[in-house]
């Protein structure tokens, strides 16, 4: 599977039934050339005009399911919310 096609998937929480929104990155490791989480971007700031200021990074092995439309993955949301500002504010 190419990023392109997992870029077109939704990422769907099963523990909250939340949509977390679509792949628009992933992590690898280097040496062995294997997928280790895959990045969702966050809510926005202010109805999301102003840029993103969080990013959900989804280790690879928390991933239940991918399907045609959708990936299922199994995560405690607080966990692999990570703030990606600058000054972490």
């Amino acid at each position: 599977m190419r990023l392109c096609e997992l870029r077109q998937k939704e990422v769907i929480n099963i523990c909250t039934c939340r949509r977390l929104g679509f792949v628009s990155d992933v992590e690898f490791d280097c040496c062995s050339g294997c997928i280790t989480a895959i990045v969702v971007p966050g809510m926005g700031r202010i109805w999301g005009i102003f840029g993103r200021c969080t990013e959900y990074v989804i280790p690879f092995g928390k991933i239940r399911k991918i399907g045609e439309d959708l990936i299922l993955v199994e995560i405690r949301e607080e966990d692999a919310l990570l703030d990606c500002t600058p000054d972490g504010h």
